[in-house]
């Protein structure tokens, strides 16, 4: 299928999903990067703490804290 005839479809409201191969699919900028940061011993208890308290790993939990502060100065760049 073209692009137009696939879009056009898309516009319409048309069932597109047949025509994708969801195998491939894949999200833009998602790809892991890996990082190494040194954090002191206090730092890393706390993280610990609060990650079982939270019930998610020290990575996820690192994870969600950075993506909240980056969407913050995200938005507050906007403004």
């Amino acid at each position: 299928m073209k692009a137009k005839t696939f879009d056009r479809k898309f516009d319409s409201g048309a069932k597109i999903i047949d025509q994708l191969d969801l195998n491939k699919a894949r999200r833009i900028g998602a790809d892991a990067k890996r990082v190494n940061v040194d954090f002191p011993a206090w730092m890393v208890d706390s993280l610990d703490r609060e990650a079982r308290r939270l019930g998610v790993t020290r990575q996820s939990l690192i994870k969600l804290w950075l993506a909240d502060k980056l969407g913050q100065a995200a938005t507050a760049s906007k403004l």
